[in-house]
Parts: C-alpha cells; sequence; structure tokens
C-alpha cells in the first residue's frame, strides 16, 4: 500500500466468481476522500498467460499507479487462470467474470459503470486489447458466457499486447507460450490463433485506444502494435501508438514522466 496515496481503501483479494478458486480474486483500490461515483480503470497483469500475478505490474509502475488514484481514478487489478490451468478463452472469460462482478457491484464500492478504462501488459495487454475490441461482437457466448454485458469501455491502454498470434517467431513451436494458450500451435489451428489475435475483433465501433510499446522489445516486437493501430486507423478508431526509445519489453522506462504523462492525460480526456 506505500505506493498509493494516504488514505486509499483497499478492499483486497475479492471473489469474484462465486468460487475458491485463487486466480479469481481481485483487488479494487479507491481513492481518499472519494465522492460520488468514481471512474475505472481495471488492471491486467502480464506474464506470458503463464505467470505473475494482480501485483505484478502495479509494482514497477509504482508512479503511474500512484498518479491514477490521485487522480480520482478508482483501480481493480485483476488474476485470472494461466493457459497451464485452462487454455484459451478462459482468460478472457476470467477477464469478463472480473468485470461483470465490477459492474454488478458498482454501487457497493462507489464505481460509475459508464465511465471504465481497461488497461493491460504483455498478455494483460493482450487481454485488455480482446476484451475491448471483442465487447462488440458477437462472441458472447464464447467470451462472455453469463456475464453482465450492459456497459461500454471509454478507453483501452495497451502495453505491448501481442495483436496477432501468427506474428510469434514460435508459431510453430508447441512449447511457446502462445501454443500454450491456445493448446496447439498457432500455424496447426490458424482458427483458434485468429480466435485469440485482438486485431480479429476491430471495427469502427472499438473505444479509444492508446497503445504503448519498447522500440527494443525482443519478447513481443512492437509489429503487433503497429499492426493494431494499423487495423484500428482502417475502421476509424481514434488510437495512438507511443514507441518508447531504447526500452526493452517491460520496465520502469514505461513508468517515466513522459510516458505517464500520457497515459494519464488519455484517461483523463476519454473519462471526462
Amino acid at each position: 500500500m506505500d505506493i498509493f496515496p494516504k488514505g486509499t481503501t483497499l478492499h483486497g483479494n475479492v471473489a469474484y466468481n462465486n468460487d475458491t478458486l485463487s486466480k479469481h480474486l481481485l483487488d479494487i483500490y479507491l481513492p481518499p476522500n472519494a465522492k460520488g461515483k468514481l471512474p475505472l480503470v481495471i488492471f491486467i497483469h502480464g506474464g506470458g498467460w503463464l505467470g505473475n500475478d494482480k501485483y505484478a505490474d502495479i509494482g514497477y509502475m509504482k508512479k503511474t499507479v500512484a498518479e491514477i488514484v490521485s487522480s480520482g481514478f478508482a483501480l481493480a487489478s485483476i488474476d485470472y487462470r494461466f493457459a497451464t490451468q485452462a487454455v484459451f478463452p478462459a482468460q478472457i472469460q476470467d477477464c469478463n467474470r472480473a468485470i461483470s462482478f465490477l459492474i454488478d457491484n458498482a454501487d457497493k464500492y462507489g464505481l460509475d459503470k459508464k465511465r471504465i478504462a481497461i488497461m493491460g501488459f504483455s498478455a494483460g495487454g493482450h487481454l485488455a486489447s480482446l476484451t475491448g475490441l471483442s465487447k462488440n461482437n458477437n462472441v458472447e457466448n464464447f467470451f462472455m458466457p453469463g456475464t453482465n454485458k450492459s456497459f461500454t469501455f471509454k478507453a483501452v491502454i495497451d502495453f505491448y499486447g501481442p495483436a496477432e498470434l501468427i506474428l510469434f517467431p514460435g508459431a510453430n513451436d508447441p512449447k511457446s507460450p502462445e501454443s500454450l494458450l491456445i493448446g496447439a500451435t498457432p500455424l496447426s489451428r490458424p482458427d483458434l490463433a485468429k480466435a485469440a489475435s485482438p486485431v480479429t475483433f476491430v471495427d469502427k465501433n472499438d473505444p479509444p485506444f492508446l497503445i504503448i510499446h519498447g522500440e527494443k522489445d525482443d519478447i513481443v516486437s512492437n509489429k503487433h502494435s503497429h499492426l493494431l493501430s494499423s487495423w484500428l486507423k482502417v475502421a476509424g478508431v481514434q488510437n495512438e501508438l507511443v514507441i518508447v526509445k531504447d526500452a526493452p519489453h517491460f520496465g520502469v522506462m514505461f513508468d517515466a514522466d513522459d510516458v505517464r504523462s500520457k497515459v494519464i492525460a488519455f484517461l483523463k480526456k476519454q473519462m471526462n
């Protein structure tokens, strides 16, 4: 809690799926002296769909997290099942269940159901993009079974997330993270790879995007973000692509003043 402004309220390890799975928990951080219904930023952590937890990206995005909360936004950070526990679409189904819980319990926590942004990092960037883009597509039974669908996203922030699984060098390697995610190599099951790729779901009704990627990312090539931005432009969706000079796949360079200022300005503009 030292990361957050003094007086921040934490609702920790909240079960969002009416079960006892440790990966079906989320944390809610409410800003000090909160009044009225709060705009909500939802964090989805990275880790190659195979590791990390809801604290992981908060740990190195300390300044950004602190400024999000001090700017009057509520923040919810969610866990989801790893690919080793359940293959895709379990991960996006978990994300949608967590979001549904937050919508259903918005009044309890003082959240504004009409002002929701979703943000993710690496594999979490993939899931944030996929969640934001597929919301207005006909995928309810596949991605959103039994969830509250009475909301729209105001914004998506994608930090170096995969956008097209077949772009990965390991697309023919059964041990690669993307193969483990879908339970097959993307090249052997292009249908599954397509269903798990955010670019598949781009259309003109998608929310605005801020896409941030490292210039020297050798784990998820920034080609993914260039491709996603291009698809969004073709569809007429507002988006900005920021390539962080000399930055690797993740780290404190993404918490620097210039990147952080873009994130905060984007949130304030889209969530006003």
